[in-house]
Formats: structure tokens, C-alpha cells, sequence
């Protein structure tokens, strides 16, 4: 479905005609934003894999509260009823967006202002990950 779509634009398809590329996520313990989660561990596996992408995809949630943007939406905030919650997986380099969906409603208005906060959020957490692949790259190249 969305995890689908979203790998189908990012992974290099046309190198692997004939090929299945599955990607399976198990949710073992749950503090909110599960889908972001989900997009940034299979980028991760398919780094690892060696399977090559246009660009680290990376996604985020991001919400309004009191007009004030929460980036990152944990377990809680999504309960209490926050508000609409907005996540977002993107190729950070080209700013494309794989997929955008939206739990809730929202204001016309603060569309903007939450897209903003989570694709920020996208680039933040896209520094996170580049740094855990290249710790893993050099302890690759220890052994």
C-alpha cells in the first residue's frame, strides 16, 4: 500500500526487471508515528541490503496544537487528541514527496505551517540516519 508506493519511487527499480524486492516491518512496541518508523527502518534495511535508491527516504509526523507545531508525534500526543496528525516520507535532496497523509482534519491555514514542521523534521531525522550509516560503514571497514 503507502510502504509499497512509497520504495517503488525510491528504489531503483529498472536495475532488477525481474526481480521481488519484499519489504516486510514488524511493530514491536509502539510509542506513536508507527508509520514513520516503518519508513525509516526499511530505508535503513535496504541500505544495509545494498539495494540501491535515489536518496535516503525519510519520514516524519508532524502536528498542531494551539498553533504550535509538534514535531514527531510520540504515543501520548497522539492520544490525548493533539489534533490531526500529518505524516510525510520524502527524498530529502529533491524535496519530492512519496507520500503525504493526514489523520483528522485540518485548517486550510495551518496546512502549510505542519507540512513545514514535518518535512524539517524529515531533515533532521535524515542527519540521524546518514550518521548511523556511516557508523555502520566504518565498522565495516574495521573488519
Amino acid at each position: 500500500s503507502n510502504l509499497r508506493q512509497v520504495f517503488e519511487n525510491a528504489i531503483l527499480t529498472e536495475l532488477f526487471p525481474h526481480s521481488q524486492i519484499d519489504i516486510f516491518v514488524e511493530v514491536l512496541q509502539s510509542d506513536g508515528s508507527n508509520y514513520s518508523a516503518c519508513v525509516n527502518a526499511a530505508t535503513l534495511a535496504i541500505i544495509h541490503a545494498g539495494i540501491p535508491i535515489k536518496d535516503v527516504v525519510c519520514a516524519c509526523s508532524a502536528s498542531m496544537v494551539n498553533d504550535h507545531s509538534l514535531v514527531d508525534v510520540n504515543y501520548l500526543e497522539e492520544s490525548v487528541g493533539s489534533g490531526p496528525i500529518m505524516t510525510i516520507a520524502l527524498l530529502p535532496k529533491s524535496k519530492q514527496i512519496l507520500s503525504m497523509e493526514s489523520s483528522g482534519r485540518m485548517h486550510a491555514t495551518a496546512v502549510p505551517q505542519v507540512m513545514d514542521s514535518a518535512m524539517t523534521g524529515c531533515q533532521e531525522i535524515l542527519q540521524v540516519m546518514k550518521a548511523s550509516i556511516l557508523s555502520h560503514i566504518k565498522e565495516l571497514n574495521k573488519q
